[in-house]
């Protein structure tokens, strides 16, 4: 398992990784983006501000970096700076297939990622991340997993995936929508000849969505690795969006809401890495201060008001416009 180097890790940061689905591209979901990118989104631009990113986590204790085929160049962007980073082997480096990244490199795009998890579509995928990220990469997702995907049910795609693991590459599946929890508990069933599929889950956990933990507490009983995304919620929980409870919490560590925020998923005791989706090393410094955010039981007990009903925060989050 890849994510054994994790253990062995003495960083207090180490356990927080960095997602690349904020600067891969020049349109997401994330509030504040205007602020945080400006309008040089070219590729170089971007190009540059990913590597910047990757060199401050790394410096600073990060060391899983998450990216997907849906998620612009973000592949491209992680090749080149392992590339020219050859004497850096200690760290976890994460794709995922099932979306195609159909944007063009705009931000008014119709349609910006289109969803498929069949066969021909991994195929694909797995031959484009290969070609750019060859044997650096340890671990390869699904992406998006929900209960009615056929991925939970495709043989020949079990297949396949069982391959890939057996020539070293760790298979998992990421979630997304209100019924997150059926679709973990539903992977955790998938087996080919007799042996668990799946070694990692990467989900959404927030202050503001929460219904997974139960399932998420389940998959790392399984012997899972545990990856939790969105923790900022989107932008939701970031400083000038984020709740007056937050705010206050934030207030009395004299930290940022965002360091608040990833500090309670960070609790969580099958949360085994938690990502940031920083766009500024501003950001990722800040996020990187959760390590050290101490919350007592009073603060939990406010923060625990934030949670909303599932269908509700899913239905807030497709609101979202990309930006």
């Amino acid at each position: 398992m890849p994510f054994a180097r994790l253990t062995t890790a003495t960083t207090p940061t180490c356990h927080i990784g960095l997602g690349l689905a904020a600067v891969g591209r020049p349109g997401y979901i994330n509030l504040g983006r205007d602020e945080d990118l400006g309008d040089d989104r070219s590729v170089e631009t971007l190009r540059a501000r990913t590597h910047e990113l990757l060199d401050a986590a790394y410096a600073q204790g990060v060391r899983y970096f998450d990216a997907a085929r849906s998620y612009g160049r973000s592949e491209e962007f992680l090749a080149d700076w392992l590339g020219g980073n050859p004497r850096i082997d200690d760290v976890v480096v994460g794709s995922k297939w099932g979306y195609t990244y159909t944007a063009g490199w705009t931000t008014d795009a119709e349609k910006h990622e289109v969803k498929d998890h069949s066969v021909r579509t991994y195929d694909r995928q797995r031959a484009e991340t290969a070609e750019l990220l060859g044997d650096r990469l340890d671990l390869y997702q699904i992406h998006s997993v929900t209960p009615d995907s056929p991925a939970l049910t495709d043989k020949e795609l079990h297949a396949r995936l069982a391959e890939a693991a057996a020539q070293g590459t760790t298979i998992g599946f990421s979630t997304s929508g209100p019924a997150q929890a059926d679709a973990i508990r539903a992977a955790l069933e998938v087996t080919v000849d007799g042996e668990p599929l799946f070694r990692t889950v990467q989900s959404t956990y927030n202050a503001l969505e929460t219904s997974a933990g139960p399932a998420l507490a389940e998959a790392h009983d399984a012997g899972l690795t545990v990856i939790v995304k969105e923790g900022m919620a989107n932008g939701r929980l970031a400083g000038p969006h984020a709740p007056d409870v937050l705010k206050a919490v934030a207030e009395e560590t004299s930290l940022g809401c965002d360091a608040v925020a990833l500090a309670l998923v960070l609790r969580q005791p099958w949360a085994g890495v938690v990502l940031s989706g920083a766009a500024t090393t501003g950001q990722l410094a800040s996020n990187l201060h959760a390590a050290v955010v101490d919350l007592d039981d009073e603060q939990l007990s406010r923060l625990a008001t934030l949670v909303e009903e599932p269908r509700e925060y899913w239905q807030r989050r497709g609101q979202l416009p990309w930006h």
